[in-house]
């Protein structure tokens, strides 16, 4: 087995997920996670299984006629965890305004499928949760 098959880019492959929400395919979305995932949404609970995950993404941009969503940082920070900002913006549909917003992702990778994702509205508590995931994954 290769060494690059044995350590997936993970940072590649959150700017591929990131790329595959902008273009509104659900399916690649969907098949960056494992099947028995869990997502926790910021301010919208916890989802479980790879149908679950797409449907939060299709939820998150369905109100935008035109959304983009660009990577502000990204790390992998070891261990199988990484940590993303991300900065989204959107026209509503039928409309002429302009939505903002920004989050947090940390997710742990099994291989090159998300096992958990978080996601944070506070960009520093995000981090903090980040770095204690690596911490407790080191044990």
């Amino acid at each position: 087995m290769s060494q690059e098959a044995a350590n997936p880019d993970l940072v590649a492959l959150v700017r591929s997920l990131v790329e595959a929400s902008n273009r509104r395919d659900f399916d690649a979305v969907e098949s960056f996670y494992a099947p028995d995932c869990r997502l926790r949404g910021a301010e919208i609970g916890e989802f479980e299984g790879q149908g679950a995950a797409r449907g939060v993404v299709e939820d998150m941009v369905a109100p935008y006629e035109e959304f983009h969503a660009e990577i502000e940082e990204i790390l992998d920070l070891g261990r199988g965890v990484t940590f993303d900002v991300v900065f989204a913006r959107g026209r509503v549909a039928g409309g002429s305004a302009e939505v903002q917003f920004r989050f947090a992702s940390v997710a742990i990778w099994k291989k090159d499928l998300v096992e958990r994702q978080f996601n944070f509205i506070d960009i520093e508590e995000a981090r903090a949760a980040a770095e204690r995931l690596v911490e407790e994954r080191s044990l």
